[in-house]
């Protein structure tokens, strides 16, 4: 039996395309290797290494586009910790899109073929109005570079069709359990490696000389300000503090889903899925980020009053969604009294870190300057750029801006705010963020429709994870900043979940055909 998640063994592609393709990109590896063998260039050989394996897993890909949706969420996971040793490498940065481009090749082309379900996007009209008003100001005359537009235009859409992906990808039942048991396999080895790089320290899981260019991002430190205890900010198998923390707050919402499901379906994968939330749980507590505390605190919540409400009643099942709550309490619980006796030092920086700049009644109390007076402040300076009512351009204050600046030489676009609205307003004008709210509420809206259809369901908790997760990144995080929906996890995450959300509709609606024909006629 084939580990879930697992990827069979690599064959050779019967195109003929392909094969010459792949047939190159040997050649040309094997020539590389050759170099840096005799330069004695460990780095290059790396490199060379990871080319060969790229050739083998396109072919894999274009052959089997399961395959491929596999390959591609666990190397957006992991690929910021390949280029992190290859000093900070571009061709690494951009795997991942020419990987998601193979996928869809394949994919589209298996749907022709094999003429699967056609999935109408339920938000589509407001999807399509944003991309053609992003596609206009990729030519916006006030950007420097067209390059810039082209960044923006990857960042807001390549993952789109991910949505179209995980719609097909979920056949039956035993897919999601495959599917979110995979995923959460891998969860708990990032979380895990963050929860140990934040007693360990920077020295692990980073090389020993850090390129220039993220160095400051993998060697953060907070401190108290008032008991001036330090804490580092843990970057896991990312290049970057605020990634990790980007990556537990999806990966919370997944876990408490996913657990929430095994307690109402089988008992099958909870010892992976409730050791996932207990870890991940531990992770955010010791990320010494006052953003992933808060949101996962306020998620576990809002999730465990969701489960409470669509729980099953008519079958009785409500207990069991009250043993996921207390269950969930108790790991966390446990994973904190065990950081406080192992660990009291490293925990207790991250408490005075919370307590001195959260509770309102500490002097230097920074919750209501961080959540309410500096966003509207932030806010209200996009409005005092000139070009507001019409914006610089698609992608012009974007994430990865910098590589363009550096590797395209683009003159550097001086423009753009803290705050995620207001970077819209910079970008796109008034009218850009007009439809981002309208995209929103129309995704939101779509999303709750099947989370009611799913209501007293088993796949209920999934559901109802997955509408919290899209309406908090739409809305109040996108608010905060832009970088939450830019980042290229949260966003990719996004699109495949909300696919597999409307899949779940069907599941539904079978389960009640089944019940039909299995109920007994009366005559």
């Amino acid at each position: 039996m084939r580990v879930p998640g697992t990827l069979p063994s690599l064959r050779t592609s019967r195109n003929p395309l392909v094969a010459f393709g792949l047939f190159v990109v040997v050649i040309f590896a094997a020539y590389l290797a050759a170099g840096a063998v005799i330069a004695d260039d460990i780095k290059s050989l790396a490199f060379v290494a990871l080319l060969f394996v790229a050739g083998a897993v396109v072919v894999a890909v274009l052959n089997d586009w399961r395959r491929g949706l596999y390959v591609l969420v666990a190397w957006i996971l992991f690929e910021d910790f390949v280029r992190k040793y290859l000093g900070n490498n571009m061709a690494i940065f951009f795997a991942k899109d020419v990987l998601a481009i193979v996928l869809y090749i394949s994919f589209f082309r298996a749907q022709r073929a094999k003429k699967f379900e056609k999935f109408r996007v339920p938000f589509r009209i407001p999807l399509l109005l944003f991309f053609w008003l992003g596609l206009l100001q990729v030519f916006n005359p006030a950007s420097t570079s067209i390059f810039y537009g082209i960044l923006g235009m990857k960042i807001y859409f390549l993952y789109v069709p991910l949505v179209s992906v995980g719609y097909t990808l979920m056949k039956s039942e035993e897919d999601l359990r495959r599917f979110f048991s995979f995923v959460c396999a891998l969860i708990l080895i990032v979380a895990a490696l963050g929860l140990a790089q934040s007693i360990i320290g920077p020295t692990f899981l980073n090389p020993v000389n850090l390129q220039d260019d993220i160095r400051e991002l993998g060697t953060l430190y907070r401190a108290a300000p008032i008991s001036g205890l330090m804490a580092y900010r843990p970057t896991s198998v990312f290049v970057s503090a605020g990634r990790f923390q980007d990556f537990l707050m999806v990966a919370w919402l997944i876990s408490l889903g996913f657990s929430g499901y095994l307690l109402l379906r089988s008992r099958r994968g909870r010892t992976l899925a409730f050791a996932t939330v207990g870890v991940v749980g531990a992770a955010s507590l010791m990320s010494a980020s006052r953003g992933v505390f808060m949101w996962n605190a306020g998620d576990a919540l809002v999730i465990s009053a969701g489960f409470l409400w669509g729980a099953p009643w008519r079958q009785g099942e409500v207990i069991r969604v009250l043993r996921a709550i207390l269950r969930t309490a108790l790991l966390v619980g446990f994973g904190i009294i065990v950081l406080l006796t192992v660990f009291p030092e490293e925990l207790g920086s991250r408490v005075a870190i919370y307590s001195e700049t959260l509770m309102p009644n500490s002097p230097a109390s920074e919750l209501v300057h961080r959540t309410q007076t500096y966003p509207l402040q932030q806010l209200g300076y996009a409005f005092d750029h000139p070009r507001w009512p019409y914006g610089y351009g698609m992608g012009t204050v974007s994430l990865g801006r910098q590589y363009v600046i550096r590797i395209m030489h683009a003159a550097p676009m001086y423009v753009g705010v803290e705050n995620g609205y207001g970077n819209l307003v910079v970008e796109l004008g008034v009218f850009g963020l007009v439809l981002w709210i309208i995209l929103g509420f129309s995704i939101a809206i779509s999303a709750w429709n099947v989370v009611r259809e799913l209501q007293g369901t088993p796949w209920f908790p999934i559901a109802f994870a997955i509408f919290l997760y899209a309406v908090l990144l739409f809305f109040p995080m996108m608010f905060a900043g832009n970088s939450p929906y830019q980042d290229f996890v949260l966003n990719a995450y996004l699109w495949l979940l909300l696919g597999i959300l409307y899949r779940l509709s069907v599941f539904s609606k079978t389960m009640e055909v089944a019940q039909v024909q299995a109920a007994p006629r009366k005559g």
